[in-house]
């Protein structure tokens, strides 16, 4: 009989604790889905997507090949270094000359850790000086590679977390990715971490830069 009297309290502050708590639960789900919206916040956001230009975070932004008429709108954010992974120079349409230039030529099926690490290092000196733009042809493959190892290496990104972004912010050419995100997939980071905090050219030492670089030491000795 007691219990039949407190029934409908139970019931009542049972009722009182659901539609408390309701609206906390697409938020708790939001938390452990890795591709949910709140994730994809985070992703890069779209500045001028007549040359896929995105900024991946204040400092650092990532586009297809620009031309003269958008070098005014790196002007207006202040690019002080350009990072080009394409093969044809920037000064085919850069002449603004308070932008640095740097050329780094990749091609996305050949690229090894050696080639990584240099655009990685890059991009962290070229910070100190102002906000940077990397950039290929299409600024998707050669762009979203080195973007999506900016993000694991020093914004503590997953490999999975990293794709997402390279697949669906929006950057277009899905159907290139394919070696880009094999190297992502498969790339070992704790020897990349390794060779990256040690200053090593590579993470092999029979790589082609770190054979280079113990000829010259025999020969300056």
């Amino acid at each position: 009989m007691p219990q039949l009297r407190y029934a409908p309290l139970r019931r009542l502050v049972f009722t009182w604790a659901l539609l408390l708590f309701m609206p906390l639960a697409p938020a708790w789900g939001a938390m452990s889905d890795g591709h949910s919206n709140a994730g994809q916040r985070l992703w890069a956001t779209p500045v001028d997507t007549t040359f896929n230009l995105y900024r991946m975070q204040p400092d650092l932004y990532r586009s297809a090949l620009p031309n003269a008429v958008q070098q005014g709108e790196l002007q207006r954010l202040k690019i002080a270094t350009v990072i080009n992974f394409y093969q044809r120079s920037d000064s085919e349409w850069l002449s603004d000359p308070g932008i640095r230039q740097i050329h780094q030529p990749l091609h996305a099926d050949r690229v090894d850790d050696a080639d990584v690490l240099q655009a990685l290092r890059s991009i962290r000196q070229a910070q100190a000086d102002g906000p940077v733009l990397i950039h290929c042809k299409h600024g998707q493959n050669r762009t979203g590679l080195i973007a999506a190892m900016y993000r694991i290496v020093y914004q503590g990104w997953s490999k999975q977390q990293a794709i997402a972004e390279m697949r669906g912010a929006g950057f277009g050419g899905q159907e290139r990715f394919e070696d880009a995100e094999r190297y992502v997939r498969e790339v070992d980071l704790a020897r990349f971490h390794q060779a990256l905090a040690s200053g090593a050219c590579s993470t092999s030492p029979w790589a082609y830069c770190a054979l280079r670089d113990k000829l010259l030491d025999a020969l300056n000795e």
